[in-house]
Parts: structure tokens; sequence; C-alpha cells
């Protein structure tokens, strides 16, 4: 019998769904947790997999409609049944939202998805009843990895992603010795941006809209004020040429500067609660953990998705954590709950060249971090006896914007002096 598509629930607040793309047309083959259609909410915009293997057998749902949660939007015939099924209609041309480039960030399916009635593959048998999400099982066939040897590190023995990767790199380790890293997973690219003439007006993504929404709250909610701070980064600068090697070698990840800012902010934070505090009402929540925003710019919009409990992670956890949340943004791999609950945000304009920045507030956020380029200039030094020189150093600027209802300039000068402070005389092992 046919296996019925629907529209999965992407968190508990999610009501409806507009599907921007079908990645497949009536009569194709698809596999079970193959992408198949991709939707926009007003949370995330997904990818989202196949519920079965089969042929696609009937899209009831065009490109650019929005239906409720749990509509059935097409449906997939098993192999016995496919060649006896009536022959789809031709989908309708996509509605003009759809043709605007629509933004999409993939994560799992909601449980509303149908289970198939017909088997996958017996080659995949295995692999399709081990304990694993669609994408470590979409990695496994990608590298022909049966899961049955993988050890699962995640709750009940189930595989994460990690494992996964972990297990190709042990591979290509014994296969090629001395590798430094291993093969990169291959990464969906990046939708093309809109083909647009001057002068035509072209509707937002789903997406565009959200970011402009939120953008004209948060001004009006919070009462914006920003600080910089010229920070000397010639101390890390230099440490991370001497450990870059080794501990890509070591940890299979890359060394970047962005965990050095963020553990700098933690200790910060830790110091000064109110920063990493949220107003509700006439009250002030303060809370226990950091929550990290890291904002991801992406070729179709912008991202924040959040690393849980920051601040009980050491140096090579937020390294690997941050990679990875950039990763899955940019892949459109997070889950709706991965861009929730964010107490501080850090963003970085200077990687494309920004010598400074002044971010809006991430609500319900008090604060957030900007990062601006590093750059070698001249700057006046002193040696221990007092006598001045100029010398070329490594410099950056930090700008904290915050809300001046919660923060008083004071404390926010305080809160980035200290992160000027921890990143200058770096002091940390960094794994």
């Amino acid at each position: 019998m046919a296996v019925d598509i629907v529209m999965p629930q992407m968190g508990e607040s999610i009501v409806e769904g507009t599907i921007t793309k079908w990645l497949k047309k009536p009569g194709d083959r698809v596999q079970r947790d193959e992408p198949l259609f991709e939707i926009s909410t007003d949370k995330v915009d997904a990818e989202i997999p196949a519920p079965a293997s089969g042929v696609l057998q009937d899209i009831k749902v065009q490109e650019g409609n929005t239906v409720q949660v749990n509509t059935v939007v097409g449906t997939i015939a098993g192999d016995g049944e496919a060649a006896s099924a009536p022959a789809a209609p031709t989908p309708r041309a996509p509605a003009p939202a759809a043709a605007a480039a629509p933004a999409r960030a993939e994560s799992a399916p909601a449980p509303a998805l149908a289970r198939p009635s017909v088997p996958p593959p017996e080659v995949h048998e295995q692999q399709d009843h081990a304990r694993s999400s669609p994408l470590v099982r979409k990695i496994a066939r990608e590298h022909d990895v049966d899961l049955a040897e993988v050890a699962g590190t995640g709750l009940g023995g189930r595989i994460t992603k990690q494992d996964i990767l972990s297990f190709l790199e042990r591979q290509e380790t014994a296969a090629a010795p001395g590798s430094a890293l291993p093969a990169s997973i291959p990464r969906p690219a990046a939708p093309p941006a809109s083909a647009t003439i001057p002068g035509d007006l072209v509707a937002m993504t789903q997406m565009r809209k959200i970011i402009a929404q939120r953008m004209i709250e948060s001004r009006r909610t919070s009462a914006h004020v920003h600080c910089m701070f010229e920070v000397d980064m010639t101390r890390i600068v230099q440490l991370r040429h001497k450990a870059k090697a080794a501990f890509e070698q070591r940890h299979a990840a890359r060394l970047t500067f962005m965990p050095f800012f963020v553990r700098a902010a933690i200790i910060a934070l830790e110091s000064f609660p109110i920063v990493n505090a949220s107003v509700e009402g006439e009250n002030i929540r303060y809370h226990r953990h950091v929550n990290l925003g890291i904002a991801v710019a992406l070729d179709w919009g912008l991202i924040v998705p959040v690393l849980k409990n920051a601040d009980e992670l050491n140096f090579l956890g937020l390294q690997r954590g941050i990679s990875d949340l950039g990763e899955r943004a940019r892949g459109k791999k997070l889950k709706p709950e991965e861009v929730e609950g964010s107490t501080f945000t850090v963003t970085n304009p200077g990687q494309f060249g920004a010598v400074f920045g002044l971010p809006i507030i991430n609500q319900p956020n008090s604060a957030i971090l900007g990062v601006g380029g590093i750059s070698k200039m001249p700057l006046v030094v002193s040696d221990a006896e007092g006598n001045d020189s100029i010398a070329i150093r490594s410099l950056v600027h930090l700008t904290l914007g915050y809300d001046h209802r919660l923060i008083d300039g004071a404390v926010a000068d305080q809160f980035m002096a200290l992160v000027k402070k921890t990143l200058e005389n770096w002091s940390e092992e960094i794994g």
C-alpha cells in the first residue's frame, strides 16, 4: 500500500509550513531518508527526508503553498504497485513566493512522518534498524559503512554524527597512515541566488521576512547602546600559528579564533551575570548557564544556532561545538530546538573584512558581542622600564551591543575590559 507523505511538525509551537521546493517529481524513485522536499516555517527552514523507499506517486501540495502540520502532501508507492499506479498530474508552476530563492536549514523529521510499509533494500537493512538519525544513515550509505560496526555514544547507544565521523577517520587513518585529517563529508551546495534584474519586484523569502520582523522588534524592544574595545591578539595569533597543525592532527578539527573569543566571553559572563540575563516584564531572569548563540551568515540569509551549556565545555569542546553548528547551519541540518534558548550571542563580521560592527541584539538576550577582523597595525608598547616604542601587533576591535534597560555603561565597560584582559594574557590550555 502507498505511504503518505505528511507536513511534519517542526517544534511544539509550529502549526503550519510552506512547501518551498520538491526535490523529486512524480515517477522518480526515492530511498527512505533521502531528501524529498523543502519547507519553511517561522522557526527554521528544513529539508524533509522521504518516509519510505519506493516511487513518488503523487504530489498533492504544490510549491509555494502553506498547509497545516500533518497534512498529506504526497504519496510514495511501493515497488510492486508503482507500475499500476495512476499517472500523477503535472505539477503546476511554482508560486512567485517559491521562486525567490527560498532559504532552508534541514532538521530531523518529526514523529508524525509515516513509517514505510515497504521494506528498504536488503543491503541497508542493518543500517535502517540501527539507533541513529537520518543524517547518520545517509553518511553511512555514502561511505558504505555498516552501522552495526559503529559504537554509539548517544543515549541508549544511539549512533551520533560524531560517532560515524570518528569511525570514518579511523578507517582512513588505518588505510593511509600519516594522513592529517579525515576526508570531509560532502556538503550540499548552497542554493544559487535568484536571477534578478534591476527594477524587478521580487517577493521576500520566508527567512528574510522573519529576519526583518525580528530586527525591527529588537530595535523597538531594547535600548541599544554599543561600546568598542581594541584588543591586542598577538599572543593568541602566535599561539594558534604554533599549535594549529598539531591541534588539527590530534583532534581532526580546525583551530579557529572563535573559541578564544567565546571562552573569554564566558569567563566575563560568569563574573558579570547581568550580561547573561534577560528582561521578563518588570523582572530580571538570571540564567544558570551560558547558552551561546553563534550567528552564521548563509548565502541565503542569517541564522543563529545555539551552543547549549557552553560554560561547561573546555576549549576543545567549544571549537567542536562551534564548528559543528556552523557546518550544519550551512548544510541545512539544524533542528528547531538548536536555534532557540540563547542567553548571549556572538557574531563575527570580521570574517568578511569588517573592522568592527554594531550588531542588533538577538532577543531575548540583553547583549551581543561583535568580533571584527584581526589586522596587523602599528601600536605603542611599553617595556618593563616604561620605555615606549612602536611595534607591529595583531589587533582586533570587539563591540558589545547591550540593552541599557538592564546593563549600565560601567558594567558593559567592565565586562569588555575582562574580555580584553583574558585575550591579551591568554593562559588556558587549548588541547
